[in-house]
């Protein structure tokens, strides 16, 4: 299946209109998150962008209108546009942002490269789904079957009993801009066993959040299954787990992967690390 633009932009798109002033621009954008904005004229059809540098080159001219210093016209595409074609031509033309019009010219969306990046970890997922599909299916010698729907948190069963404080932040910050990336959830009964995503999870329950996507594995012969006391449930029994408030936040070490990168960063003394040095 075709992913499209329209399943990865973003909707509420922060623009301004061609009347403003060059200094009302220049203060828009230092306050956002952003390396440039688009410009819009009365109606909200797009007629450019304005980016940061061309803010700097025309700082002293603060009370001229942006009309006066944009380019007119942009690259842009459609929200039927396939997600792997607008990444190659933000790689092409080296953009951060790529506006998204509709059939008559409004802007209606904007795709970034992080989209782009966040996009290759949700479809990364469904590989992982397959795998445990495999392996459930021969160890407990029942077929299994994937779909991906909304899960109640609050009922999740983790089997995991530790994460770290710092990649929990991260998975935060990635849940306030919109990365959803589906956990990996077994459904036994009335039971919903969390196999990965619980950094996730513990985030989104920090969070208020009472939902979360994930790609839910079901057995086909759910009466089989049921007779059947999986690795999980004993792992989650061992360590008294049953709600995801019953996971140790570990504030003392580092998650493994940001602890390799710190590791890298001390590398102060002597010459730079080469990639191809011995660690």
């Amino acid at each position: 299946m075709t992913v499209l633009i329209r399943d990865y932009m973003v909707l509420e798109v922060e623009h301004i209109q061609t009347t403003s002033r060059i200094r009302e621009a220049i203060e828009r954008l230092s306050r956002s998150r952003h390396h440039g904005l688009p410009v819009t004229d009365a109606g909200g059809k797009l007629v450019g962008f304005v980016s940061a540098k061309e803010l700097l080159r025309h700082a002293a001219e603060g009370d001229e209108p942006l009309s006066s210093i944009i380019r007119p016209g942009t690259i842009t595409a459609s929200p039927d546009t396939a997600l792997d074609d607008a990444a190659r031509i933000m790689f092409r033309y080296g953009l951060r942002d790529l506006p998204i019009i509709d059939e008559s010219g409004r802007l209606c969306g904007v795709l970034s490269n992080l989209d782009i990046v966040r996009s290759h970890f949700e479809r990364a997922s469904p590989a992982k789904a397959d795998t445990l599909k495999n392996l459930l299916s021969e160890r407990y010698h029942v077929p299994f079957s994937i779909h991906r729907g909304l899960v109640p948190i609050a009922q999740l069963r983790p089997t995991q009993w530790k994460v770290f404080e710092d990649e929990l932040e991260g998975r935060r910050y990635e849940l306030e801009r919109g990365f959803a990336e589906p956990v990996l959830v077994v459904q036994k009964g009335d039971a919903w066993i969390l196999v990965d995503g619980h950094h996730r999870a513990l985030a989104a329950r920090e969070m208020g959040l009472t939902q979360l996507q994930a790609f839910v594995l079901t057995c086909d012969r759910p009466e089989e299954f049921a007779r059947q006391e999986t690795g999980f449930e004993r792992l989650a029994t061992e360590h008294h787990l049953r709600t995801v408030d019953d996971i140790e936040i570990d504030r003392s070490a580092h998650h493994p992967l940001l602890e390799v990168t710190t590791q890298l960063t001390r590398r102060v003394d002597g010459p730079p690390m080469r990639q191809d040095s011995e660690p």
